[in-house]
């Protein structure tokens, strides 16, 4: 087991960071459409992207939804293509196509034959600055926006409680609020709503295009101009303004019951700095720190002492997300076994980092992390929807090309020390967000 390790290790190392680094072509069009080429020939498909940097954290007071309302209603009518003609046409050559809505992001991208892709690239353009919704549009879209938040959140007891949670972590900040909307709030989505909040934020100099794939770089260049190109700067478009979090002082607790939860769980989450350009380095070790106390469901730190040592918990992990433009979340959570009170699990989630603090990381354990993150990113070459991923999520979330480039690196350079003092910085009980989940109401005598 050991030797085996060990030639994993030999074999990924001879991956340099100029090997993971795809060729990479980046320009700006006069009209402030940044785009990005990432050369990947390994099979003749395209991934094409349109990243815009809008999202719902960037929504009007009491709008809560609307942006990935104005997702689903991107595909009706434009001035060019009538409803459902863009997804059809993709469709009828082969490909694919999709949208997604973030907080810091919306994105809109498809997949195919790299000869269409100026056929992909037309119907995108053309949805930019034509779309052409009708008042017949809003309704039925609204519906099918309801029904979605029906079946992921008022379904799943856990993410009601999830929204529960953010909402308390964040008192000013809007990450507070869900994607997908407040129920009551997206009810009430109008047509003025979504045009106005296309008018405010699409348009070519408040959007990233991302092509990657069998693409070469003049070819791109030339045809963003073309369809991309005459498309005028959004004046409308101003920088984006958000509050901020103010000192956390006292430690906010929830207790949450519903029957359809599976198994009781302790979680708690604290507010952590995110990934930010040029200085990467404690995001670095946070991510580290996250595959070190939870990562692996047999090797974690959480998992051999609360799982298998202790034998109190059937499952621990520990999460974090760096890639955000505002302050993100680092969290823990503990299952017990049943029988188990909430308050023990989270006096034994206390123990166990109380024991790591003492301890520290074992370097062993780092290594292997270390090398499965390598391992990680060069399979990674392989889909060029991740590539593209990479960049367009990278470039909205406030980094750079060489950020994004420098972050394979970075993560390689961290070490035990820099992991524990991350530790030492997020682990303030007092700047936490506790929840206790259970299946039934908790008794009292």
């Amino acid at each position: 087991m050991r030797l085996a390790s060990a030639v994993f290790a030999g074999l990924v190392g001879l991956f340099s960071a100029p090997t993971l680094a795809s060729e990479v072509t980046t320009f700006e069009l006069e009209n402030g459409l940044e785009v990005v080429v990432v050369e990947n020939r390994r099979a003749p498909v395209v991934v094409h992207m349109v990243w815009y940097r809008v999202g719902a954290a960037d929504e009007p007071p009491g709008q809560s939804g609307i942006a990935h309302f104005l997702e689903h209603l991107m595909f009706k009518a434009t001035d060019e293509l009538a409803s459902g003609e863009f997804s059809e046409t993709v469709n009828r050559n082969g490909g694919s196509d999709n949208a997604f809505t973030a907080a810091d992001y919306t994105g809109y991208f498809q997949r195919i034959a790299s000869d269409r892709l100026e056929l992909v690239m037309r119907m995108e353009a053309s949805r930019m600055d034509g779309l052409a919704l009708v008042p017949e549009d809003i309704a039925t879209e609204r519906d099918v926006v309801i029904e979605e938040r029906n079946q992921r959140i008022e379904n799943d007891p856990g993410a009601l409680f999830n929204e529960q949670m953010r909402a308390a972590q964040y008192l000013n900040h809007p990450y507070a609020i869900p994607i997908i909307g407040w129920k009551h709030e997206a009810e009430a989505l109008s047509l003025e709503d979504a045009n106005a909040f296309y008018k405010a934020h699409y348009g070519p100099n408040n959007a990233i295009l991302v092509v990657a794939g069998d693409a070469d770089p003049d070819e791109v260049r030339a045809l963003a101009e073309k369809y991309y190109g005459v498309i005028p700067a959004n004046p409308d478009i101003v920088e984006r303004e958000r509050g901020q979090e103010p000192p956390q002082l006292v430690e906010r607790r929830l207790n949450y019951a519903d029957p359809r939860i599976g198994n009781d769980y302790v979680i708690r989450s604290y507010l952590a700095p995110e990934r930010d350009s040029g200085a990467q380095e404690d995001a670095a070790a946070l991510t580290l720190l996250a595959e070190v106390l939870g990562g692996s469901p047999t090797t974690s730190v959480l998992a051999q002492k609360l799982q298998f040592e202790s034998q109190g918990s059937v499952f621990t992990s520990a999460w974090y997300s760096g890639q955000s433009l505002d302050d993100t979340t680092f969290g823990l959570v503990n299952v017990p076994v049943p029988g188990t009170s909430l308050e023990d699990a989270e006096a034994a989630l206390d123990q166990a980092i109380a024991e790591f603090m003492e301890d520290g990381v074992d370097p062993d354990k780092l290594a292997r992390i270390k090398s499965q993150i390598r391992a990680s990113e060069i399979y990674a070459l392989d889909n060029v929807r991740s590539l593209a991923n990479r960049y367009g999520s990278g470039l909205t979330s406030g980094l750079t090309v060489a950020d994004i480039q420098a972050w394979p690196d970075i993560l390689q350079a961290v070490t035990e020390d820099d992991i524990m003092a991350a530790a030492t910085r997020i682990f303030d009980k007092r700047k936490s967000v506790v929840g206790f989940v259970r299946t039934a109401e908790e008794t009292t005598q």
